[in-house]
């Protein structure tokens, strides 16, 4: 490993954090989170939420994506 992450061709898990640690995860979703997750809920024939906080959509989104089979 190199001492600039930025510049490691394999930086490690740094690039993946929990949206529990999200510093902005309580605000609202974005705009891509919340089109891609209304695409999501009507494939997967589930409600769709517009409120949803930045975390709790990126958890949705995981959820949907496993359930319709997109994404992965």
């Amino acid at each position: 490993m190199t001492d600039n992450p930025k510049t490691d061709a394999e930086p490690g898990s740094n690039t993946i954090k929990d949206p529990d640690d999200w510093t902005t995860g309580d605000e609202k979703m974005t705009g891509a989170q919340a089109s891609y997750l209304k695409t999501l809920s009507e494939e997967a024939g589930e409600e769709f939420d517009p409120d949803m906080t930045k975390a709790d959509a990126s958890r949705r989104i995981d959820e949907l994506q496993s359930k319709t089979g997109r994404g992965r």
